[in-house]
């Protein structure tokens, strides 16, 4: 107990520093206080009251006899029900009743009545939720990725990578970081208002929601829960129909941290519906905030919804993600071909950051090609292949039109390029490896998203540029054409002046140089621009998107009766509309002027006009 004191005590130390202090010097003079204490900077590290709570969740029924649906489709015939399956084999997984909008009634009330106690909490409380949520997420690692892959057609290295390791880092992320990121920060103040302390805190918006896509049906419906709920607020979650069968699942570990502290699950709520229903959720007057993750089609019907009730919305809409390789690559282009296979072709290409538009310089794009094809050509499709299935043939005959397209226009396809009927899965959702080369800007396929498994192969410029910035400038004006501006990756040599310009310029919300899309994993501020959407996730920024940003401007010495006051001048009525603009504009003068000698003027304007 006594160390639980000392440990409180110190943390409210810092945030009564941070009132006083800058944010990173109060935070030195805390940890300074830490290392005075070696024993209870010792105890930081362990925290034995803070120790992870096991607890365990009931997986997903499946059903008691293999079903290979004939024609495997979320809709059916004869029911309004979900039809849950796979789409690496067809198998039939269940059926989910859609809810209604007084389901959606009953979810937002419950979790508004939740998050008033939990808004209380303190985010001692809440680490500890989220830490055990982190120990359950490590401890059922195989179970979480067999689920995920059962119900997006993905295989089990992807779901490794795509869904357990973000979802790791974003609750470690949280659980170290959260509270700097919401603790109240002092502001700077001004001459003229010297006597008052500024103060932004950030406090919880009530009951937010989630409509997340289904191409990582784990992470993208935790990563908004953990934000959320470390907020102080309760959520009401949306997956995709199309991952319907395992939302309730993944959705019930999170609850189960909650049950396992003595808090409400009731705090988190999940629903699958149709489209028709997800627009009441999008306009409802109980929703304070919308995070949202799809196409942009979607997202305009979503934000004019939002619009009717004033929800602010967090778009997150995909992209046209350029890989760029410049001619300083040159070097490592065998190991850069590594990236850009995982880049493109992870999750069969169904993912927002994914590589969608290769530009090489000239003499990088004809080592790629030999090094590319056969490699795109030995890729195995299938549960335990190297890539999986889609999660549904719904897109097929759309990349098949885009890919003629560019034949028709002059591109060459040098592997895949149409859908397959896999030998043991013929009722899966299968596409084959697709490279295609000789791309240009103008082709439709350079501008439209594939969210496919579609290597671009584009070939940058090539020409005697006058300097560097004329050379960033040409693969810029490819690189920023579509519509687009979510992620980029940029390879060259760090010194090249041509890849610090092309970062430069880029229009992406996040861009990795001489990587690809780390900048999640290691919790940036994740988002984009134009056509790719508005606002942030993760990080800083993310957690404080679904907050309320109160400003608090307080008196700093009103125990000495120091306080803002209207002087006589400018007082109604106002006697003298010349004098008393003398005096106004005096207080500018004083408040403002760049030189002594101007503010000591404004001074003697007021003393004059007062």
């Amino acid at each position: 107990m006594a160390l639980q004191l000392l440990e409180d005590w110190l943390n409210q130390a810092e945030l009564a520093l941070q009132q006083w202090l800058p944010i990173e010097v109060a935070h030195y003079v805390w940890a300074a206080l830490w290392t005075a204490l070696g024993a209870a900077a010792l105890y930081r590290t362990y925290r034995p009251l803070d120790k992870p709570r096991l607890y365990s969740v009931s997986g997903p029924k499946l059903p008691e006899r293999e079903e290979i649906l004939e024609q495997p489709s979320v809709r059916t015939s004869g029911t309004s029900a979900i039809q849950c399956y796979n789409p690496t084999t067809g198998e039939f997984l269940g059926l989910i009743n859609p809810s209604t909008p007084a389901a959606v009634d009953r979810a937002i009330e419950q979790a508004a009545t939740a998050q008033k106690k939990w808004a209380a909490t303190s985010f001692r409380e809440r680490r500890a939720v989220l830490r055990s949520m982190l120990q359950h997420v490590l401890d059922n690692q195989e179970m979480t990725c067999k689920v995920a892959c059962l119900n997006s057609g993905k295989n089990m290295v992807d779901a490794q990578m795509g869904e357990i390791l973000v979802t790791a880092e974003k609750l470690q992320w949280t659980i170290k970081h959260g509270e700097r990121a919401l603790a109240p920060s002092r502001r700077p103040t001004n001459l003229l208002l010297s006597h008052k302390r500024n103060i932004v805190i950030y406090e919880p918006l009530g009951v937010v929601a989630a409509l997340v896509s289904w191409n990582y049906p784990f992470h993208n419906l935790l990563a908004p829960i953990i934000s959320a709920i470390f907020a102080g607020n309760g959520i009401l979650t949306k997956a995709s129909e199309q991952t319907a069968w395992s939302a309730h699942y993944f959705a019930s570990i999170a609850r189960g941290a909650l049950v396992a502290h003595g808090h409400d699950p009731g705090l988190i709520q999940t629903i699958v519906c149709w489209p028709q229903t997800a627009a009441y959720i999008t306009s409802h007057p109980a929703i304070s905030h919308i995070t949202f993750i799809g196409s942009q089609a979607v997202a305009q019907k979503v934000a004019a919804s939002a619009a009717k009730a004033l929800i602010p919305v967090c778009a997150e809409l995909g992209g046209k993600d350029h890989f760029i390789l410049l001619q300083s690559a040159l070097p490592n282009v065998k190991s850069i071909v590594e990236v850009l296979l995982r880049a493109t072709f992870q999750s069969s290409g169904q993912n927002c950051i994914g590589a969608e538009r290769v530009i090489a310089a000239p003499a990088v794009y004809d080592q790629l090609i030999p090094l590319l094809t056969d490699r795109v050509k030995d890729l195995r499709l299938g549960p335990d292949g190297d890539m999986g299935a889609m999660i549904s043939d719904s897109s097929f005959a759309k990349l098949e039109s885009l890919i003629g397209d560019a034949i028709l226009h002059g591109a060459h396809v040098l592997a895949g390029a149409k859908r397959h009927i896999h030998p043991d899965c013929p009722r899966g959702h299968y596409f084959l490896p697709t490279l295609i080369v000789d791309v240009t800007p103008e082709m439709e396929i350079a501008n439209e998203e594939c969210f496919g498994p579609i290597l671009i192969l584009m070939r940058a410029e090539n020409g005697n540029f006058s300097s560097p910035e004329a050379e960033a400038e040409a693969i810029l004006k490819m690189a920023n054409a579509p519509n687009f501006g979510l992620g980029s990756s940029v390879f060259g040599r760090d010194s090249d002046p041509v890849l610090k310009a092309v970062v430069r310029g880029l229009k992406a919300g996040m861009v990795a140089v001489n990587d690809f899309a780390t900048y999640y994993a290691a919790q940036m501020p994740f988002g984009g621009v134009g056509g790719s959407g508005y606002g942030r996730f993760a990080g800083e920024e993310g957690l404080r998107g679904v907050c309320n940003v109160k400003s608090i401007y307080e008196d700093r010495f009103g125990w000495l009766g120091i306080r803002t006051g209207i002087p006589p001048a400018i007082r109604y009525p106002v006697r003298s509309q010349h004098r008393s603009w003398q005096f106004a504009k005096g207080v500018v003068e004083l408040g403002y002027g760049i030189s002594t000698a101007r503010k000591g003027k404004g001074l003697l304007e007021i003393i004059k006009n007062s």
